[in-house]
């Protein structure tokens, strides 16, 4: 008989919101939750939200897991999700995004990524954490120049990856731990064909970015002797990476194209996938990714549940590490979001204006036309507030986004 669930007073005393697009995501995150929760009576989503909400309690914080419907993802479907996340739940303080990605692995250049390990975006150089690839300009000679550079996680966030990657240089993560708990309590995580446990370091290989995959869903076919060797790991426990996460609307399976990226972006960036950059501009948090494949022509779903795992494991170690006092003090996520709309909407009319004055410098003028012309300031004919329908008919002729030709 299952026990009856705990039901919280108020949606507004959970104060962090959780996506998990995928249901393997969910399922992970859902089975990692000490308690679940009954949905509140008073929580009445808006009429548009699709999303799927799981309610409970991780340590000291309240939670609330949103999923994307079936079949749904992408950053497009991602930034849906968080704004109605947003406007369902607005006393929300803070978000993570956990699930899964493929890696930009580099052995060679002591970026020895492994599958199950998990990535972190932070702030690196310029960046925030995630970059958006296929957001940019083109150049002269074809050169493709990135602009998608988005925000960087809240500071409550990053002050609490700081403690936790302070543990983690006196003590191991608990994520191991974690995992095995989630697996001892749901056994039909560990069944075949659904398995959210380790899949062996055998089934871990990384080929050549000249070597494609050869038939079928598994490498079975594919000539071990092509794979990069490896320094063998002591332990199979997943490893932690910090840095830069790559994130666009398409699913990378080429290995060529993963490699350019890699090159476009710096030798921090570890992970790619498909949802934080459609989401972190629009709801502050920390991108959390287990690898499951090597972003190439290998890629598969064996590791897609194991992987999400570890990502989940690691939220639930990193949210111990997020004090319920900074917690509440820190402004709510709706707060920050208008915050920064009152600043680019400032930011755009002072760009407008200074394009707009650009331009009229550039026109030819007559002095004695001038609104302080000496010559004319005594006549009728130079009055207060004239000219203005022609300024607003020069601006609407600057910003406008049809052809402009000089008849004359």
């Amino acid at each position: 008989m299952e026990c009856e669930k705990t039901k919280l007073d108020s949606p507004s005393l959970y104060t962090i919101g959780w996506i998990a697009a995928l249901a393997i995501k969910q399922a992970a995150a859902r089975a990692l939750l000490d308690e679940e929760h009954s949905e509140p009576d008073s929580f009445h989503p808006s009429s548009s939200d699709t999303n799927n909400y799981i309610w409970g309690r991780i340590g000291q914080h309240n939670i609330v897991i949103a999923s994307l419907p079936a079949g749904v993802y992408g950053t497009t479907s991602a930034a849906t999700s968080a704004s109605d996340l947003v406007h369902s739940l607005p006393q929300l303080r803070f978000g993570l995004l956990v699930g899964i990605g493929g890696a930009i692995a580099r052995p060679n250049d002591d970026q020895d990524i492994r599958l199950g390990d998990v990535v972190v975006g932070q702030p690196h150089g310029v960046t925030g954490g995630v970059v958006q690839y296929d957001f940019g300009k083109a150049k002269a000679n074809g050169v493709w120049e990135r602009t998608g550079s988005l925000d960087k996680p809240p500071s409550v966030l990053l002050k609490a990856l700081a403690n936790l990657q302070a543990e983690h240089e006196i003590r191991p993560s608990k994520i191991p731990q974690l995992v095995e708990a989630m697996l001892t309590a749901n056994p039909g995580m560990k069944r075949p064909g659904s398995n959210f446990s380790y899949q062996g370091s055998e089934n871990d290989r990384l080929f050549p970015s000249d070597y494609d995959h050869v038939g079928g869903k598994t490498c079975a076919k594919c000539d071990i002797s092509r794979r990069i060797d490896r320094e063998e790991r002591e332990t199979t426990e997943p490893m932690i990476h910090y840095g830069v996460i790559a994130s666009g609307n398409t699913l990378i399976k080429d290995a060529t194209f993963r490699d350019n990226l890699a090159e476009s972006l710096g030798h921090q960036c570890f992970c790619v996938e498909m949802e934080a950059a459609g989401l972190v501009d629009r709801f502050p948090c920390l991108v959390i990714r287990g690898i499951c494949d090597y972003a190439d022509s290998h890629k598969n779903d064996q590791w897609q549940r194991y992987a999400a795992s570890t990502a989940a494991a690691f939220a639930v170690e990193f949210l111990g590490h997020v004090p319920v006092r900074q917690l509440k003090e820190s402004p709510r996520v709706l707060e920050i979001l208008q915050s920064l709309e009152g600043k680019v909407d400032s930011m755009s009319h002072r760009m407008q204006q200074t394009d707009l004055t650009s331009t009229l410098d550039q026109l030819p003028f007559v002095a004695e036309a001038l609104f302080n012309s000496y010559a004319e300031e005594h006549s009728p004919m130079c009055l207060p507030e004239t000219r203005v329908q022609l300024l607003a008919e020069i601006d609407e002729w600057v910003t406008s986004s049809e052809s402009k030709t000089n008849s004359g």
